[in-house]
């Protein structure tokens, strides 16, 4: 009886594996769908992205290969977007600005909450409990209530540039990352740090040369969700920066929208694949650490 009672149930689980894995192919179909629309277009010419969205060609596959092949010869213009959108956005000079904006944030958010997180599990008074608190209740503060006075104070004093957006950055990225350094510092035994001061290391070395290498599953992280967000982050760059000089890869895809409403599809198409390849391939080489670090962080003070 009880081995007829395991085999239901084992049969129930096979079933329900199934069909959840079928559901989650349907969604993950549907969540690449756009990005592989994106992909297709920014080889069209302007002319046919809104006349087959979804299509290949004109010609059916049933008209005959040569048909097909005519109609998408017809369609595609080869890299004549990439061209164009490259040299209209002046696209090099942004990818420099978003690649040094995006590498400097996360690696002074890194720095900077780390050392801070540390702080607060260790000190543990009054005062680091209220800090931390702080830190949190910046998570919750919607950006919209703290956007105007924010564009003020940032031109009061001159953060208008790639380093003093960095600041900007490193304000509004402190609530999490310290929030999940936190977590992470309060699993790591006392006794390691006990035993560095012991051998003579200042609080300095001890967390440079001790504590920071045992943060590396939430280091990692941190800088994959910072990363993703600086990177493609527009409205702060174009509160914060004097958008005349410094032009970030979302500021400059916004500025092929040109007057009256006219867009340049084609070249638009083909600048946002150049912006999402390499946060794409930033996310795909590193997303096993994300659920490490959170697991990580995720323990009971």
């Amino acid at each position: 009886m009880a081995k007829n009672t395991e085999q239901v149930s084992t049969i129930r689980r096979a079933k329900h594996g199934g069909l959840l894995t079928a559901l989650f192919a349907v969604l993950s179909i549907l969540w690449i769908s756009p990005l592989f629309i994106v992909l297709l277009n920014s080889f069209k010419r302007k002319a046919f992205i809104f006349r087959y969205p979804f299509g290949l060609s004109s010609a059916s596959i049933t008209e005959g290969w040569d048909a097909f092949v005519a109609g998408a010869k017809q369609i595609f213009c080869g890299l004549l977007n990439y061209q164009n959108g490259i040299k209209q956005t002046n696209f090099w000079e942004c990818f420099g600005n978003s690649l040094f904006i995006t590498v400097a944030s996360v690696a002074v958010i890194i720095l900077c909450c780390s050392m801070c997180a540390w702080y607060i599990v260790r000190v543990n008074s009054k005062g680091t409990k209220i800090m931390y608190l702080l830190c949190l209740f910046s998570m919750i503060v919607p950006f919209q209530m703290v956007m105007f006075t924010l564009s003020k104070f940032a031109n009061m004093l001159h953060l208008s540039t790639p380093l003093g957006i960095i600041v900007v950055y490193l304000g509004f990225g402190a609530g999490l990352s310290v929030f999940m350094f936190t977590g992470f510092v309060k699993s790591i035994s006392l006794e390691i740090e006990e035993a560095a001061m012991i051998d003579g290391c200042s609080p300095v070395q001890t967390f440079f040369l001790v504590v920071f290498p045992i943060l590396k599953p939430t280091t990692v992280t941190v800088a994959i969700l910072q990363a993703m967000w600086v990177w493609n982050d527009y409205l702060l760059p174009n509160l914060v920066l004097s958008t005349n000089k410094y032009k970030t890869i979302p500021i400059a895809v916004q500025f092929l929208k040109q007057s009256h409403g006219q867009v340049d599809w084609g070249a638009m198409m083909a600048v946002l694949v150049l912006a999402i390849l390499p946060i794409v391939i930033f996310y795909i080489a590193c997303q096993k650490y994300i659920i490490e670090g959170v697991l990580a962080g995720a323990v009971k003070g």
